[in-house]
């Protein structure tokens, strides 16, 4: 159990490396107003704190940085949110002014604001595109030969695909083709999309299209969509910034980390709701030893969320980090809500 002057003095020396960067001495912290003890006095505390693992000694300086016990004991009971200026909240908020209709480009333009406010990599997880509902199908003819394919559902997502126009097909059996498309296939998931084009329009193309076969199997490759990855990235580069990453191999793993959304499931855990905060080794991925990561879910509508995650050195800003991904997360939720309910 630690004592109240250890608590004040553990909190001091975090919050000062924090901010500096810099290994923290007893002399230094001895100058602070909120610590009223004498240099001798804190050296000893010191010494303590780093006999309990709370503390390290850097082989370059007398001084002392926090520790990862340190670093989850700071985080866990002497952490207070920092409440944020103005132009941090006026500038988070200004995702929603223009109104966008697309969910993606709402949690791209997050992405990337986010990552200005902290000079930390942002990464933000969308909802499966693939849950998507197909709201309405349209085909525009752009040749003599080609048309294109337009997908838009439930949330404003839109998916163009271009195909070939069998040779001979008429505008009418195009026309013929897009009600019967529209009368069976709106209200299916994107995933779905494939399949039920093979189970569910096919006799009745045959009824009513003529060359159906050849409309249908041009059209079947244009719905057939890609995996789409729904992870967006802000400020990839930014921890490259930070003054603790100088290890060349070590910052080689984590670019390949960042690199590879494979690796995504281990920074955002699907399904975890609420804040986590995961410090050095407490990360699943190797690489990831010398960093924290800040994680908070959303939510998309009433059955689907999202999450937000804040990559940065251990020596995050987490009074700040923890005050911003509050208030996003919830304007964020509030924002695809009802932009899922207008629809």
């Amino acid at each position: 159990m630690l004592t109240e002057r250890q608590l004040l003095i553990l909190k001091v020396t975090v919050d000062d490396y924090i901010q500096s960067a810099q290994p923290v001495g007893s002399n230094q912290l001895s100058k602070k107003s909120e610590i009223p003890f004498s240099p001798a006095t804190i050296r000893n505390e010191m010494a303590d704190l780093e006999g309990l693992g709370f503390l390290e000694k850097t082989h370059t300086s007398s001084g002392r940085v926090p520790s990862q016990k340190g670093y989850r004991y700071y985080v866990d009971h002497l952490l207070t949110p920092k409440p944020l200026p103005q132009q941090d909240i006026v500038q988070l908020r200004s995702i929603f002014e223009d109104k966008i209709t697309e969910t993606e480009e709402v949690i791209k333009r997050s992405a990337m604001i986010l990552s200005e406010l902290t000079n930390y990599t942002a990464i933000l997880l969308g909802p499966d595109v693939g849950k998507h509902i197909v709201k309405k199908l349209s085909i525009v003819p752009l040749t003599a030969d080609t048309a294109v394919a337009i997908i838009v559902t439930d949330n404003g997502h839109v998916e163009n695909r271009v195909f070939t126009i069998p040779e001979g097909i008429n505008s009418s059996d195009i026309e013929k083709m897009i009600n019967i498309l529209n009368e069976r296939l709106v209200g299916v998931p994107l995933n779905d999309l494939h399949l039920r084009l093979e189970q569910e329009t096919m006799t009745i193309l045959r009824q009513h299209v003529k060359r159906y076969g050849e409309l249908f199997t041009t059209l079947r490759k244009a719905a057939v969509l890609p995996h789409e990855e729904n992870v967006y990235f802000g400020g990839k580069l930014n921890i490259l910034k930070q003054p603790d990453f100088h290890d060349i191999q070590k910052i080689r793993n984590l670019m390949d980390v960042m690199e590879g959304v494979q690796h995504i499931p281990l920074i955002l855990p699907v399904g975890t709701q609420g804040l986590h905060i995961r410090i050095g080794s407490e990360n699943a991925l190797s690489a990831m030893e010398d960093c924290s990561v800040i994680t908070v879910s959303y939510d998309i509508g009433e059955e689907q969320t999202g999450s937000i995650a804040i990559v940065g050195p251990k020596r995050m800003d987490y009074k700040r980090i923890v005050s911003m991904l509050d208030i996003l997360s919830g304007d964020l939720s509030k924002e695809l809500t009802r932009m899922f309910r207008a629809k």
